[in-house]
């Protein structure tokens, strides 16, 4: 069995299946029983990128009655308060000297404390999350920002060309760009072994897993450069911007 790939259109075999209450805390308990759903997942023989097809069909909807439901937090503990601190401390380490320069968008920003706190810190923040109520603005309303970061993002969304068309289309046209996480799959996922890293968990919402090769691809796709920073920090840009210099050598 094989699927094709959404970033580069590559033959894609079905590499393994996961119950679909497998989870990043590996919790398999009454909150979590095996569920006897199984969730195939395949990767790409050209640029490894590794995805469930199963959710290609779901609505927002489906999304949230099924996996960003009330008993997320128990599969993702820090995604309410500890994550979105460390992110907005993170950022204003970073680019807090050049905050008079940057409109800055959190793009997946779940309740909007990252936002929050920038805004406390000077910041000018915008949050936009399609999968959270309190979002009141499309994303044709938000306008363009020349920051857009997107924490623990790219994995829990199907389809990348849409998450790549919405951040193309929120970005300045100048000097922007995209400073994002996403674990990256190279040496973890291997063709003819067990799906085994942690990171991959269907309960999670971890359902597009990136290589190196495959977000350099979706990037060339949308005309931006992309580098990575580390294991899991990642970078798109159009023209680098003079306040970010360092950062990447680009």
């Amino acid at each position: 069995m094989k699927s094709i790939c959404p970033v580069c259109g590559g033959n894609s075999p079905f590499i393994d299946v996961l119950d679909f209450n497998k989870n990043c805390e590996d919790l398999i308990n009454e909150k979590f029983p095996v569920s006897g759903v199984p969730i195939y997942y395949a990767m790409c023989e050209f640029c490894n990128f590794v995805f469930a097809p199963e959710f290609w069909g779901w609505d927002n909807e489906q999304f949230k009655k099924r996996i960003y439901n009330s008993e997320y937090i128990f599969v993702d503990p820090d995604f309410l308060t500890q994550r979105p601190t460390r992110q907005a401390e993170q950022l204003n380490s970073i680019f807090g000297r050049s905050k008079k320069f940057i409109r800055h968008l959190d793009y997946g920003g779940g309740n909007g404390e990252t936002t929050n706190q920038l805004v406390s810190y000077g910041w000018d923040s915008t949050t936009y999350d399609p999968y959270n109520d309190q979002n009141s603005k499309k994303i044709n309303e938000l306008g363009k920002f020349n920051l857009i970061t997107a924490f623990e993002v790219f994995e829990h969304v199907a389809n990348p060309n849409e998450l790549m068309k919405n951040i193309t289309f929120l970005l300045d046209e100048n000097e922007a760009m995209v400073f994002f996480s996403t674990g990256l799959s190279n040496g973890k996922i291997m063709r003819n072994k067990r799906l085994d890293w942690w990171y991959v968990a269907p309960r999670n919402g971890h359902i597009s897993i990136y290589s190196l090769e495959s977000l350099s691809l979706l990037a060339k796709k949308n005309n931006l450069n992309f580098a990575s920073l580390g294991e899991s920090i990642q970078c798109l840009w159009r023209k680098f911007p003079d306040w970010a210099e360092g950062l990447v050598k680009n």
